[in-house]
């Protein structure tokens, strides 16, 4: 584990928002670290790396602590979302994705770091969140009309949940591409395609390679 990564988790095992806050926000600003950095190297391995006590409920009171206290932080990197995506110079001119979570599915950070990644890489990004009903799915793509849609799945007993949603789609609208991602695919291992999406996505250099606004697509 790097020592940024250690420094953070020293801070937020004490639950302090403010200064979990404040620490990120200092590494952007001042430029030792980038968004992509901190969301890989910091703030996902911080969600990974839980002191357990024990006692089960207590355990998830303090998982739910900590990843609100990440949400903050995430929503708060936004301004510095924006700024890489200037610096790349990749502004959103032709694709559109919506990034979204099969129903029952609630962990949400994964997916809203993944919608922050499609952003910097010059895509028109609707974060739609947490625990969305297929038939919501289905409205959706016809009220936006993206291009791409982006379904994030943590919990491995919602992949069924996943796979139905990727068939209804289809059923909707073909065009449109379905990409798949989230810790619950590492179950699937080469299964992965049993869910049917286009394309896999593992990491933000995945995203790069779907092209962005440009007019080729990777398979991935």
């Amino acid at each position: 584990m790097n020592s940024m990564a250690e420094e953070f988790i020293s801070i937020i095992e004490t639950e302090d928002r403010a200064k979990a806050l404040e620490y990120i926000v200092g590494k952007l600003e001042s430029g030792e670290a980038g968004i992509v950095e901190v969301y890989e190297e910091v703030l996902a391995k911080s969600l990974n790396e839980m002191k357990l006590t024990g006692d089960e409920r207590t355990d998830i009171w303090k998982e739910h602590v900590r990843s609100s206290i990440i949400k903050t932080i995430v929503e708060n990197c936004y301004p510095y979302v924006i700024k890489e995506r200037e610096k790349r110079n990749s502004h959103p001119e032709l694709k559109k994705v919506a990034v979204v979570c099969p129903v029952d599915e609630y962990h949400e950070i994964g997916a809203r770091m993944i919608a922050d990644y499609f952003t910097i890489n010059g895509y028109d990004t609707t974060f739609v969140g947490s625990n969305t009903p297929k038939e919501v799915f289905v409205a959706g793509i016809h009220v936006d009309k993206p291009n791409y849609i982006a379904i994030s799945i943590t919990n491995p007993y919602n992949l069924v949940s996943a796979r139905n949603t990727i068939e209804l789609i289809r059923k909707a609208d073909h065009s449109v591409k379905i990409l798949a991602g989230g810790s619950a695919l590492s179950k699937l291992h080469d299964k992965a395609s049993s869910l049917g999406a286009d394309s896999y996505l593992t990491s933000f250099e995945d995203i790069e390679k779907l092209g962005g606004g440009r007019e080729y697509e990777t398979t991935i």
